[in-house]
């Protein structure tokens, strides 16, 4: 049984296994799209090997479902499901994790990257509880860090956090910026940089490459990652964005709108340096200036630290028709947003464990497993909505916890294996992984 959020009566909960049957990898991530990648990334091998290329492919997500084991023991776990499709010799023995590391070295980063991009999309119906308002798709952006192995190889590509501030982190960190679908917690996008990237630098990235933007959509980002540019970026990908900006923005007042909100006009920075002392006397309006329109809505909070003080929160957003997206609907589509961090949680505290880092001691085998996670995880949540709404309920009640738990032990019990004790304390290291 799935586990409910406090307040939710025992008829309201959900059968998993009802829904996923079995194969929870394969039903995601067929066979057709991992022979088709590899066919197109040239990943598909001539010869023989005692490890296919299809094999590694579902080996690397299974090794998303099971980070605690070693190779060996993940494959054990996973290799009687592969049969039933089947990809492998009824005689056929599990490799060394030696053979492993070189099958999954011959793989590479590019099928897994461009499965994910297959696979990726949002899962939301237009019947799914939470995922829309007034018609638009949620989605967010933000970014995480994710802990690997401290090797030299890792360190070059990717780099240390607090060197600046001489506060080396103890592990290589992995930063990554992630658009995310808030309903359901779908990650469909990834761009993933180094240490010495700023996350504007990885957000301008990824808005600019992304091709899962467009119409329909409502994007919220918080104020760190707010730019002139990034809400223009959004906006021409043909989605409405919905950004909380710094206390600091100059937002002049164009005219009240009839539900507390103001029309406003936010110029171009190097624009509005230019025309400053034009500005400053008159002579030049702020709307003569390149810029975007946009209409601003301002409330404030309690202060979480301190009761007693409020928090300002703006917000701007290019739909200017308070009618189409009135305020109090921006201010909750925008507190939407936190749903990212949860789904972070789930991957990174659930999913991986709270304290293990990622396996692999070679940065394209980094790449290759973070994608692993993104895709296990986006069939999990794709698999939880399709069960969420066949019993009209919000994703969000789901226990993502108690759906991969079910899940590993449908994988496990399908490989006739009993389930390496995963209560054991946390672990930092992996044996037997290269």
């Amino acid at each position: 049984m799935i586990d409910m959020h406090p307040g939710y009566k025992q008829s309201e909960v959900v059968r998993l296994t009802d829904v996923i049957g079995i194969g929870v990898l394969t039903r995601i991530v067929t066979q057709e799209i991992v022979d088709d990648v590899l066919l197109r990334t040239g990943s598909k091998e001539i010869r023989k090997r005692g490890l296919p290329a299809r094999v590694v492919v579902y080996f690397v997500l299974a090794m998303a479902l099971f980070s605690r084991d070693s190779y060996e023991e993940v494959m054990r776990k996973l290799v009687q499901g592969l049969r039933s499709i089947p990809v492998l010799r009824t005689d056929w023995e599990v490799p060394t994790s030696s053979a492993f590391s070189k099958a999954r070295t011959r793989l590479g980063v590019e099928p897994m990257r461009e499965i994910f991009d297959r696979v990726a999309v949002p899962c939301a119906m237009l019947s799914t509880d939470g995922a829309f308002r007034r018609g638009r798709r949620l989605m967010a952006l933000d970014g995480v860090e994710l802990d690997a192995p401290d090797t030299p190889e890792n360190a070059e590509r990717f780099g240390y956090s607090g060197v600046k501030k001489k506060e080396r982190s103890a592990f290589v960190k992995v930063p990554a910026m992630a658009l995310a679908e808030c309903g359901t917690h779908a990650v469909v996008e990834v761009e993933v940089g180094t240490t010495a990237d700023s996350e504007h630098a990885l957000v301008d990235r990824l808005v600019s490459l992304t091709d899962k933007l467009g119409p329909g959509m409502l994007v919220l980002t918080d104020r760190g990652l707010y730019s002139h540019d990034l809400l223009s970026k959004i906006v021409q990908t043909g989605a409405d964005a919905c950004m909380r900006v710094p206390a600091t923005l100059d937002l002049p007042v164009l005219a009240w709108c009839p539900d507390g909100s103001f029309l406003s006009y936010v110029a171009e920075p190097d624009a509005k340096t230019r025309a400053r002392r034009g500005l400053a006397s008159g002579k030049t309006s702020i709307t003569d200036l390149p810029g975007t329109h946009v209409r601003v809505v301002e409330y404030d909070v309690p202060n979480r630290g301190d009761k007693s003080k409020r928090e300002l929160f703006a917000l701007v957003t290019n739909i200017t028709d308070p009618d189409e997206m009135p305020s109090f609907d921006l201010a909750e589509a925008y507190h939407d947003r936190w749903e990212i961090e949860v789904t972070f949680d789930e991957i990174k505290t659930h999913q991986r464990g709270g304290a293990v880092v990622l396996r692999s001691k070679l940065p394209d085998l980094v790449l290759q497993e973070l994608y692993g996670y993104l895709i296990t995880h986006h069939a999990i949540r794709h698999l939880m909505t399709e069960a969420a709404d066949q019993a009209e309920l919000d994703p969000d009640r789901l226990s993502f916890t108690r759906s991969l738990n079910i899940i590993r032990r449908q994988v496990t019990s399908q490989a006739a294996f009993s389930p390496s004790d995963a209560g054991d304390g946390p672990h930092r290291n992996n044996q037997g992984d290269g």
